[in-house]
């Protein structure tokens, strides 16, 4: 009972301002420490809306300084520093203008950093030279002579099946192994049979 009636004692003694920054400060700062912890697991707090679409471009995750994550760091930075500059004499005016500018910086800041983190992922295409010297499976029989298409399964950053052709002459069966010797134009594999 004693710890309420000093909070309460502790809150009443406040001026407006410094009440207002309590209040941006502990409800955002305890969502920053939650995000912060999801974060760590893997789990992500800003919603991702799934649309079907037949674009086959990548272009990764774009500079955001409008976000949730940047929303709640804002508000956390805000609040702390309101009730430091408070604290330190500042007065109101220079108070809510260095909160702010803080704020802002911090939402800066995440953008940022979650901009170079996504610059760090690995590419999610194959690059199709890589297959050379590889060993592939014929999942669709290749025709000899190049006089046609088949079609092999191989490992380039996971399992792929492309369009393969040979020079052999005879046609190689669906099952077989094959070598990829080289890259024909539209990304058609040249394979030997092994």
């Amino acid at each position: 009972m004693d710890i309420l009636l000093s909070i309460n004692t502790w809150w009443a003694s406040m001026e407006i301002l410094e009440k207002i920054f309590w209040f941006f400060a502990l409800p955002f700062s305890a969502v920053f420490i939650i995000q912060m912890i999801l974060t760590l697991f893997g789990i992500g707090m800003d919603t991702d809306m799934d649309l079907d679409s037949d674009i086959d471009v990548d272009a990764g995750i774009g500079f955001q300084f409008i976000s949730l994550k940047n929303f709640v760091a804002f508000f956390t930075i805000f609040g702390w520093t309101g009730i430091a500059c408070i604290h330190s004499g500042f007065n109101p005016g220079i108070t809510i203008f260095i909160a702010i500018v803080c704020g802002l910086l911090m939402m800066l800041i995440m953008a940022a950093l979650f901009y170079l983190m996504g610059k760090l992922t690995e590419s999610g295409n194959a690059k199709i030279e890589s297959s050379i010297g590889k060993t592939a499976s014929v999942y669709l029989t290749i025709p000899a002579l190049k006089s046609g298409r088949g079609k092999v399964q191989i490992d380039i950053q996971g399992l792929k099946t492309l369009d393969a052709v040979t020079e052999g002459n005879e046609e190689i069966k669906t099952g077989s192994l094959v070598q990829v010797v080289g890259v024909e134009v539209g990304e058609v594999l040249l394979v030997t049979k092994v």
